[in-house]
């Protein structure tokens, strides 16, 4: 690692170890033992320890360390690795020496998004193969600048967008592309998240025992403590994240896409607020609407908090509208509900009847990316993908941010003639962190 990021790093307490014990599963993953790939992760809270579990039911998979601020967090999810695998990781508080651990292979990425593109780009740089977990990162500047490390240093990386590996979503798209519904000019995403209420304002207040709260913020503006903006919970401030539109919107707009083989509006228009809970601690905004205009076809995006079941009954999902049908596609399976009344009805077409999910989308994906680190293989969610699809939330949410219409030049990943959006396309890291060199 460069000696400038060395200097930061504080001291940290290594666990013992001992002998490791697997579980059979059947996996895309086939390595002997002496295939053994020792992953790392960073970030040990959440979807991160979800992911650490689908690679630790792969075969010849051991988890040889783990990263986190919260030594609370990092202390817990030592002792559940330990039960899993007979062996207690490596701890660290701080990420970048568990990247100088050599024996570390891969890297699990599931720090909040303004770390994303730091950890990604000091991982790859380490020579570490990476999954990644989505959004691929909290601006368009380091999403292009992430796509160039992986360029240099030739790592495979995997983006945590896991639908790209869960066979019905690839059933639909197959479905789709073969023309059955008829030409599609209206497509629609949402994500209306009914379980989520009101997040109460609360005082700032000292961290909790045990957080390095400065390294936890890392790049981002330098504010108090406050538990609305750690954890979880971080999602919904600008500073750190990008709220629904850039965590269910990579998953969902990701697949209107694809289903579109298009990835480049001309323009997006999104409008929106606090609509559900105007109040609250919230930064950004429960209800949100975004227009994607391509030129023969628009892209909606919709997303609520606070209500479900109001679009096919599904709270999530995906549906293209066509001459012949509706094709409607979530976690749970796909359907195509036949056209009945209309000027471009298909004399005999009854649609297509729910194809269920098979419910092992994530543990596909992580064994898409080890069977990729075996074989050199493009993994199903490449990097490319990632960044792709992070623009475009991105551009959803800068349109909402400025309240108004915005024209994107995607041979100069800038906005036409736009001062004030291009200010928001780039990342603006608090010192001493810096963009790395790449």
């Amino acid at each position: 690692m460069k000696s400038d990021r060395r200097r930061f790093i504080k001291n940290s307490t290594v666990a013992a170890a001992g002998i490791s014990v697997f579980p059979s599963v059947v996996s895309a993953y086939g390595g002997s033992a002496n295939d053994k790939i020792v992953v790392g992760l960073i970030g040990c809270k959440g979807m991160g320890f979800n992911n650490l579990k689908a690679f630790l039911k792969q075969p010849n998979v051991e988890c040889g360390a783990l990263a986190d601020v919260d030594r609370n967090v990092l202390e817990e999810r030592a002792a559940e690795v330990e039960k899993i695998q007979g062996k207690k990781p490596l701890l660290y508080n701080d990420f970048r020496e568990l990247l100088d651990n050599k024996d570390i292979d891969a890297v699990i990425n599931a720090t909040p998004d303004h770390w994303h593109a730091l950890v990604a780009i000091y991982a790859m740089e380490a020579g570490k193969d990476l999954y990644t977990e989505k959004p691929l990162a909290n601006s368009i500047q380091e999403c292009n600048l992430m796509v160039k490390a992986q360029k240099r240093y030739g790592k495979v990386v995997q983006v945590g967008q896991w639908q790209r590996s869960d066979p019905h979503w690839k059933g639909a798209v197959e479905y789709l592309h073969s023309g059955n519904i008829g030409r599609i000019r209206s497509v629609r995403a949402w994500s209306y998240v009914g379980w989520k209420g009101s997040i109460p304002v609360v005082a700032d207040s000292d961290a909790p025992a045990g957080v390095d709260y400065d390294f936890w913020l890392g790049p981002a503006p330098k504010r108090a403590f406050n538990k609305n903006r750690f954890h979880f919970t971080f999602r919904w401030y600008w500073d750190y994240a990008g709220g629904l539109m850039a965590d269910w919107g990579v998953h969902l707009l990701d697949y209107a896409l694809f289903g579109m083989n298009q990835y480049v509006p001309k323009s997006v228009m999104a409008t929106g607020g606090k609509y559900a809970f105007p109040n609250d601690a919230m930064e950004t905004p429960d209800t949100c609407m975004a227009m994607y205009d391509f030129g023969d076809f628009g892209l909606l995006w919709d997303h609520t908090i606070g209500i479900y079941g109001a679009n096919f009954n599904r709270g999530h999902g995906v549906a293209f509208v066509g001459e012949f049908g509706t094709l409607v596609v979530d976690r749970q399976g796909w359907e195509v509900i036949p056209e009945t009344r209309s000027t471009s009805t298909k004399e005999g077409y009854e649609g297509v009847p729910l194809q269920k999910s098979t419910g092992q989308g994530l543990d596909l994906h992580v064994g898409n990316f080890l069977d990729c680190i075996k074989t050199g293989a493009k993994p199903n969610c490449d990097i490319e993908i990632g960044a792709h699809i992070a623009r475009i939330s991105h551009l959803g949410n800068i349109s909402y941010r400025l309240g108004r219409k915005v024209f994107w030049d995607p041979d100069k990943q800038q906005f036409i003639n736009d001062d004030e959006a291009n200010y928001l396309v780039n990342a603006h890291y608090r010192a001493p962190w810096e963009l790395p060199k790449v």
